[in-house]
């Protein structure tokens, strides 16, 4: 069994991802895409995004990140993850699953659906231009309207030479409805000899265990669920079931915290308020106890009102430190993570 904690564009970024492996039970997580067009990004526009490259490419806890590209062109994409792959991340991944209208304009994402051709000569054309101790993986949708080619994209995948994929069961015009096709993952999975990891609506232990017995695999991809509910990786991991206890909210208050100083260490007083709002909302589905902390929220505009109306529902902002530090405290550790005092800088 390997959990992944998913690529969640405009939600899982190093913060939040921080905050989410401190917990425990994630094998490695993915970015946000690093769009690929005509040019050779600096090195900057990789850090920005990840700024665990910096520190052997893992989270403060530990917890491996890959680096997800998105793009058409066969060659730009071999050409940046080769410089990429001087920042030696701890994995490459690429992007033909994102639905976005303004990404698939672009021929980006899941817009590639369509062309499985093309889809191996960018597997092929990344895995020859990376070192072979790098991961190259892939992550895709089961189509654009219709799953008619999803067995094709998934054997050019193999063909072109990724290590592992990613399946979320939707098409690209399902969206996020919350209708998946775990039986295509399933098709997919006996059509390909690579590791499959499935991916698609699983929000607790109970849809985790349903999408391993519809797909027969024991690898799944954590998206919206693990926003909603912090711990759950750790709770699939340990065999618990998903009742939450009061010691679990205080264990997400001090992440709460945890998140809150970090986000306004990177982001203007104006803007932080709008990312704590995203999460806090997201954890309703989860925990009826972040619905008043929502609720109280919910009009602040600035930094300093969100942070008083924090303190006044129990969040202490005053001892709140790095996750990593929460996490030593407990003594929890991520399956092969290390501490980052223990991983050399790149």
């Amino acid at each position: 069994m390997r959990l992944v904690l998913a690529p969640m564009e405009g939600l899982a970024d190093d913060v939040l991802r921080a905050v989410l492996t401190s917990a425990g039970g994630y094998d490695w997580c993915v970015t946000e895409f690093v769009r690929v067009t005509t040019t050779l990004l600096p090195h900057s526009s990789f850090t920005r995004l990840s700024p665990e490259l910096k520190h052997g490419s893992r989270t403060a806890s530990g917890t491996p990140v890959r680096i997800q590209l998105l793009g058409s062109d066969p060659s730009m994409l071999a050409q940046n993850a080769a410089h990429l792959a001087l920042l030696q991340p701890a994995g490459i991944d690429l992007n033909f699953g994102c639905p976005t209208p303004l990404v698939n304009r672009n021929r980006g994402g899941a817009a590639l659906l369509d062309e499985p051709e093309l889809l191996q000569r960018i597997a092929s054309a990344v895995r020859a231009a990376v070192p072979l101790s790098i991961p190259v993986t892939a992550k895709m949708r089961l189509g654009i309207e219709d799953t008619d080619r999803a067995l094709d994209c998934a054997l050019a995948l193999e063909a072109g030479g990724v290590q592992e994929l990613v399946v979320h069961a939707r098409t690209k015009a399902d969206g996020y409805r919350p209708l998946v096709r775990w039986e295509w993952i399933a098709r997919i999975r006996e059509a390909v000899e690579l590791p499959i990891i499935a991916n698609g609506e699983v929000w607790n232990v109970a849809d985790y265990r349903a999408i391993c017995a519809a797909t027969g695999c024991a690898d799944v991809m954590l998206g919206r669920g693990a926003v909603a509910d912090p711990l759950l990786a750790r709770r699939i991991r340990n065999g618990q079931e998903d009742e939450s206890t009061d010691a679990d909210w205080e264990e997400i208050r001090e992440m709460i915290a945890v998140f809150w100083t970090r986000v306004q260490a990177k982001l203007t007083p104006t803007q932080s308020p709008g990312r704590l709002k995203q999460w806090l909302g997201m954890m309703q589905r989860s925990y009826p106890q972040a619905e008043p902390l929502f609720r109280a929220v919910r009009e602040a505009r600035r930094a300093p009102e969100v942070s008083e109306e924090l303190e006044s529902h129990g969040v202490r902002l005053d001892n709140a430190d790095a996750p990593h530090d929460c996490r030593q405290k407990r003594n929890r550790t991520a399956p092969g993570a290390t501490h980052s005092a223990d991983v050399t800088a790149v």
